[in-house]
């Protein structure tokens, strides 16, 4: 009997155990878990909804929980409702979740518990989430149309070059035919292909892997990147003027919540994906805890910041609102940007196309001009 005391007595053990390891890995698993931006706008939202309809916080969570839609998300679900029936603020829990929510959705709900407009804040944060992800599905469906255009053009070069090319070669080789310059450098184009493409390939999917891994972990790399990608035409002015609007948008939206401009700036820092941007909204939180106007420090950085920018703003500080002014400014610079991805595909098609015209007639002249040569000598 005692050896089956002792033993059931290990057993208890084990499972205690075991429950206590999987308590630890389940909140490292919280911890990881990143909630998309359509993940968080639909929390926000449904939340509100419930809320609104005088549905207690707790159980609303609960109700979010059980309607998750994967695993890892009714985890996440699962911790805040917890944390919420201990006596936790929501956004104590959501920042214990280390980066499910970006800074931008926490402060926004920890100013509307604090106000008691929690069911407010959450609607106004789920349409400014909802405007920031439409805004970037129409700046990458703009980008689809030239992208696939050019892998196109690649695509047909590479096979005029590297397989149909080469069949054609053996009759210039058995004439001996004196080759115009075009189709020598041809020859050399699909020579190389031919030996060489495979490997020139995996060469550039390893640099294009070990740079990506630069990007994400070596801050100068990313920095470097950013800086880059604001230089490239057209695809530069997308990218600043996307930045712009968010750095307006998310400074409207949080002086409008009541936090102060120097906070308001630290936490658009937070969610401005270039690091350029980034490090100069650090900067001019820095400059305005110091007594510095935003309108000068923008004016002053001119090439990220248009002059309108600085002008609008230097009116806002004047006159006391410059919520209003940011919240406009976001707008206005919303529309000029959803008129130029409109516009891209059209202005940049006639482009493509002479690209790809040039390259399929140097390849087509560089096949039909030794033919043709051979042709004229051949006798009569």
């Amino acid at each position: 009997m005692s050896e089956i005391h002792e033993l059931k007595q290990y057993f208890d053990k084990a499972k205690k155990h075991a429950k206590n390891l999987h308590g630890r890995m389940s909140r490292i698993s919280f911890g990881t878990t990143k909630l998309s931006t359509r993940e968080q706008t639909l929390f926000a939202k449904r939340l509100a909804f419930l809320i609104k309809a005088g549905v207690p916080i707790l159980e609303s969570l609960m109700i979010l929980r059980d309607q998750a839609s994967s695993p890892g998300i009714a985890r996440v679900y699962e911790r805040i409702t917890n944390d919420i029936a201990n006596g936790q603020y929501l956004h104590k829990s959501l920042k214990r979740l280390k980066g499910a929510f970006g800074d931008f959705a926490i402060n926004i709900i920890e100013v509307g518990e604090h106000s008691g407009i929690l069911s407010q804040n959450l609607i106004y944060l789920a349409e400014e989430l909802k405007k920031k992800e439409e805004l970037r599905r129409k700046i990458l469906g703009a980008m689809v149309y030239p992208i696939f255009i050019t892998i196109a053009t690649l695509g047909v070069t590479a096979l005029l070059t590297a397989y149909i090319f080469p069949k054609i070669m053996p009759i210039f080789t058995s004439l001996h035919a004196k080759l115009p310059f075009s189709t020598r450098a041809l020859i050399a184009v699909s020579d190389y292909l031919r030996e060489w493409g495979v490997l020139t390939v995996i060469v550039l999917v390893v640099a294009g892997i070990i740079f990506s891994a630069l990007h994400r972990r070596v801050p100068p790399v990313r920095m470097w990147n950013d800086r880059m990608l604001l230089h490239i035409p057209l695809a530069g002015g997308m990218a600043k003027t996307y930045n712009i609007v968010t750095f307006c948008r998310t400074v409207g939206i949080l002086l409008k919540s009541g936090i102060l401009l120097s906070d308001a700036l630290r936490i658009t820092g937070d969610t401005m994906r270039n690091r350029v941007y980034r490090r100069e909204c650090y900067r001019l939180a820095e400059k305005v805890e110091k007594g510095e106007p935003v309108s000068r420090y923008l004016l002053k950085h001119r090439v990220l910041f248009p002059p309108m920018l600085s002008h609008m703003v230097a009116i806002g500080e004047k006159t006391g609102r410059l919520s209003d002014v940011m919240t406009y400014l976001s707008e206005l610079y919303e529309a000029e940007l959803e008129d130029f991805t409109k516009n891209l595909s059209v202005s940049i098609e006639p482009i493509l196309m002479l690209v790809m015209g040039l390259i399929v007639g140097f390849v087509a002249i560089s096949v039909i001009t030794p033919i043709y040569d051979i042709t004229q000598n051949l006798p009569r």
